[in-house]
């Protein structure tokens, strides 16, 4: 059984940083490409970044490009994103996200990040 599992946010105050992690079991990690998304309040969810199985590729959406670096631990089945920087509009729900193709996409529980001062 596929489960993903997100820790690491909380509240922080403008230009601060958090890194979030994220935990997966119940596929072989080391050869999936892996995403993080988030959602704000009364919005659509959106892309972050994405890192490809060995870290090859590595994506992110402009608005946070320079700010956020995503990386992995292929041995402990895990990915991280490293958030610095941050700004009020940083402020969502991140989510972990495994898109295992005909197994199916997969996401965390999301964990809370709110940037205010």
């Amino acid at each position: 059984q596929v489960h993903l599992a997100e820790s690491g946010g909380g509240l922080v105050q403008p230009g601060g940083s958090l890194r979030l992690s994220c935990e997966a079991s119940g596929f072989n990690f080391e050869l999936w490409a892996m995403r993080w998304f988030r959602q704000a309040p009364g919005k659509e969810r959106e892309f972050v970044a994405r890192i490809s199985p060995f870290a090859a590729m590595i994506n992110y959406a402009d608005s946070v490009k320079g700010r956020f670096t995503i990386s992995r631990d292929n041995a402990n089945n895990k990915v991280f994103l490293q958030m610095d920087d941050l700004q009020p509009e940083d402020t969502a729900v991140y989510y972990c996200n495994a898109d295992l193709q005909q197994r199916g996409q997969y996401w965390g529980q999301g964990t809370q990040v709110t940037i205010s001062p």
